[in-house]
């Protein structure tokens, strides 16, 4: 047997039932589910058999996440040599890109997880693995740059605000993740909006580029080429060479990661081919309305959907199974109102320019509502009994 499996075993007898340590329990069942995957026996009926428990669920979302993760240190480093005026190889922007976002990693994980146990050890229940994913969906949605204790903050307010005051995993109506996310996007508006921080320059903190979404035409320019000519091509916006925050950057590795999650039923597709042609019939009818050429409102469907963290946010977030809607008409209407709201907010509040995160979370609050029509519609069809 393992040694460290061994260990574990001869140990456990002390935190579980009337041990004297029994009250470190949760903190001691996250550790042994860290190393080994559990296989509990069932003692009783029903025996029940299923290829699919929370552990495998969330291991298939990370592995979705690892393009996007992998790609967002790379650009990182990328972004980071071209504001020094250097090229750097692909491994020197993987590594000068995992200087900046591994330790973004580190803290989420460590503060979420303190915060899971401090609850956990309180109502005396397991520590939920609901946290493997939020934390690492939670440092996808930054700069680079932030400093990490907006990001013990941000993290800290989405695992206690978003979930656990709602009675923890699986009874949460907010996505945990974009929770913290829009806290520290309105508390700290600087380091996450406007203008995003290049990270590495030697000589200042960093330096601030535009984001494509925060482009806008001088007079008598199409908004196309205003971003053409601040390097925000189309080919560069799909596949995210460009500054942004870590994980959003690039449509083409979210596009994989929903693929994936579709083939895997992780993800219900409903939401994510809902999300898309609500962006895409949403923004095909402002651009056929006529004037705006020098705005987003004219962009096009293309640049809608490549540019910001919409694939992201309807990839990873939007298909959160406890926050979205469990009937598959709501699933359709969820998604494709994520889509509208987002151009919405785009085009007609320069304010919020990114309108994925506000519309997901707007969606969030809707979803028991959704249910609730469509049961109410669907029991009305019924034939009543005689």
């Amino acid at each position: 047997m393992n040694p460290l499996k061994k260990f574990l075993n001869s140990t456990e007898k002390h935190f579980t039932g009337s041990g004297k340590l029994n009250r470190f329990e949760p903190l001691f069942d996250a550790t042994k589910t860290f190393f080994f995957f559990p296989s509990p026996k069932v003692k009783h009926t029903p025996f029940v058999r299923d290829n699919l428990d929370l552990k495998r669920y969330m291991s298939f979302v990370i592995i979705a996440l690892l393009p996007v993760l992998i790609f967002g240190m790379y650009n990182t480093g990328l972004q980071s040599g071209l504001a020094k005026g250097e090229t750097y190889t692909i491994f020197k922007s993987l590594l000068t890109g995992a200087r900046f976002v591994v330790p973004i990693i580190i803290v989420t994980y460590a503060v979420g997880f303190f915060w899971e146990t401090v609850f956990a050890s309180i109502r005396g229940h397991k520590i939920s693995e609901g946290l493997l994913v939020t934390g690492l969906l939670f440092p996808l949605t930054l700069p680079a740059t932030i400093p990490l204790w907006q990001v013990a903050l941000g993290i800290s307010f989405g695992v206690v605000i978003g979930k656990e005051v709602f009675g923890g995993t699986g009874r949460n109506i907010l996505n945990p993740a974009l929770t913290g996310r829009a806290f520290l996007y309105f508390s700290y508006p600087v380091s996450l909006s406007g203008n995003i921080w290049v990270a590495g320059n030697p000589a200042v903190d960093g330096v601030s580029s535009a984001t494509a979404l925060a482009i806008v035409a001088r007079e008598g320019q199409t908004i196309t080429s205003a971003l053409s000519d601040a390097g925000f091509s189309l080919y560069n916006l799909f596949f995210g060479f460009i500054p942004g925050a870590i994980g959003e950057t690039s449509a083409f590795c979210c596009l994989l990661g929903a693929v994936f999650l579709m083939i895997t039923r992780i993800a219900n597709f409903r939401i994510i081919i809902g999300g898309i042609s609500g962006l895409i019939l949403t923004s095909l009818v402002f651009y056929l309305i006529p004037g705006g050429n020098d705005s987003w409102l004219n962009a096009g469907p293309l640049y809608h959907l490549s540019a910001g963290g919409f694939l992201f946010g309807i990839s990873f977030m939007a298909t959160d199974p406890v926050s979205a809607p469990g009937t598959n008409p709501g699933r359709w209407i969820f998604g494709f109102l994520i889509g509208f709201f987002t151009i919405v907010i785009r085009v007609a509040n320069p304010a919020f320019v990114e309108g994925i995160m506000l519309s997901i979370l707007f969606m969030n609050v809707f979803s028991p509502l959704l249910d609730h029509m469509v049961i109410r519609y669907t029991t009305s069809k019924r034939i009543p009994n005689v």
